[in-house]
């Protein structure tokens, strides 16, 4: 039989070999895959409206034509579900890309001496290719009858109209797999970009604890502009900064990127928080006309033999909280203005002291306004903040950490209504020092 794109050495049609469509065969995934009611069903009724003993919906690779499903034969097994492609009529639909249908296989001139036959009791075949989004033949939907018989027109377009059915479902579950794996390369490039923006690890600081977290907002994966930051400045002086930047995806995390690397750059230049962020607030409108903005809390800090002395600004931040050893929590700082809009900016530099056993805890929104995903959730607020902070009786900074994201989690019921950065630095109590009541 003549074969539109020829024939291989072994008398088999040219197609079965074209490595295009070897490779869109091999991407349905279905190859050795087990039965699935989706593709039985859909045999199951082309035998019906045919009404032939059996039906197939058969992928064909280089070499055999395996059957996806198979209604009128007991097997179960994936290897015995299958057989050599030139024992099967399906090769016919490959070379031509066409329906093929035979009434009296037995006899037809085309068919007669196919191997199958007698084997398989073929009285009757037909079949319709099933293709691709790009018209390559994957395999058929086809059906056999033990007796010969004509085929009805009626009877030949409705197998059709199922085939087709059964590109569908592999063309969407390609489409669904695809989309999956673009969002889990989103989520992953996603997760990247956010962790670049933030410290792998923070660094030791003698004679401090320090500890941090960030926890997305539940159900995204855009990069955020929540960051923080601790480094070592000169003189032994150290920085941390924790900032929120309005918005989300990449235009954040390069504001993001740009806050981080200016505030390092400016520290060994302005010994002040509040020139640090002055200056912070020049670069953004320098080099960003998009109208996005940050807040921020920046301070120094340098441990002495008493505790930490320090020096903390806010840029229309939320007041960081100082848990006294004795359980009392009081808000530090005086607000400012958030920075990127106006040129000129009021910002105040604040002394403040934490004695051992003390924590000073820098948050971003996302820990106050934290609320369940159901509507009229209420926030978490300051005094629930507030509150959560003081029952971290004697904790290290990192248990602090560990605790006030549990409690934000059971606040939310599991769901991060924003995303949440924590940054909390402890001096350690002095190993003589008796315990601290409890106000």
């Amino acid at each position: 039989m003549e074969f539109p794109g020829g024939t291989r050495p072994d008398g088999l049609p040219a197609a079965l070999s074209d490595p295009a469509r070897l490779a869109a065969v091999r991407a349905t995934g279905l190859l050795d895959t087990g039965p699935e009611a989706a593709f039985d069903d859909l045999a199951a009724l082309a035998a019906g409206l045919t009404g032939c003993d059996r039906a197939f919906v058969t992928l064909v690779d280089e070499q055999r034509s395996f059957w996806k499903a198979c209604v009128g034969v007991d097997l179960h097994e994936i290897p015995d579900r299958q057989n050599p492609v030139r024992e099967s009529f399906c090769y016919f639909l490959v070379g031509l890309g066409d329906t093929f249908a035979v009434a009296d296989a037995p006899n037809d001139p085309r068919t007669r001496d196919h191997p199958s036959v007698r084997p398989m009791n073929i009285g009757a075949w037909a079949g319709h290719p099933i293709l691709d989004r790009d018209g390559r033949v994957l395999g058929s939907l086809c059906v056999i009858d033990d007796r010969p018989h004509p085929w009805e027109p009626t009877v030949l377009a409705s197998l059709a109209t199922l085939a087709r059915a059964v590109s569908t479902e592999i063309g969407m579950r390609q489409t669904l797999a695809a989309a999956v794996a673009a969002h889990e390369l989103s989520a992953g490039l996603a997760r990247s970009l956010q962790d670049s923006l933030l410290p792998p690890v923070l660094p030791q600081v003698p004679g401090v604890e320090a500890a941090a977290s960030y926890v997305p907002a539940g159900g995204g994966i855009a990069v955020v502009g929540d960051f923080y930051d601790l480094f070592r400045g000169e003189d032994d002086q150290w920085h941390a900064v924790l900032g929120d930047v309005c918005g989300k995806g990449v235009a954040a995390a390069e504001v993001t990127a740009l806050a981080r690397y200016t505030v390092r750059a400016e520290a060994s230049h302005h010994p002040a928080p509040a020139g640090v962020l002055a200056r912070l607030n020049a670069a953004l409108l320098a080099q960003r006309d998009d109208g996005r903005f940050l807040t921020a809390a920046h301070l120094t800090f340098r441990a002495t033999p008493d505790g930490l002395t320090g020096t903390l600004c806010l840029a229309g931040h939320p007041q960081p909280l100082l848990r006294h050893a004795d359980g009392r929590v009081e808000p530090l700082g005086t607000p400012g203005t958030l920075l990127g809009i106006l040129p000129t900016v009021d910002l105040t530099d604040v002394a403040f002291h934490l004695d051992p056993g003390d924590t000073l805890l820098l948050y971003t929104d996302g820990a106050t306004e934290a609320r369940a995903n159901y509507p009229g959730a209420p926030m978490l607020g300051d005094t629930g903040l507030t509150q959560a902070l003081a029952d971290c009786h004697d904790l290290t900074a990192e248990a602090t950490i560990d605790l006030l994201n549990r409690r934000l989690s059971q606040h939310t019921q599991g769901w991060a209504s924003d995303d949440t950065a924590l940054l909390a630095l402890r001096v350690p109590p002095r190993p003589d020092a008796n315990p601290r009541p409890i106000a």
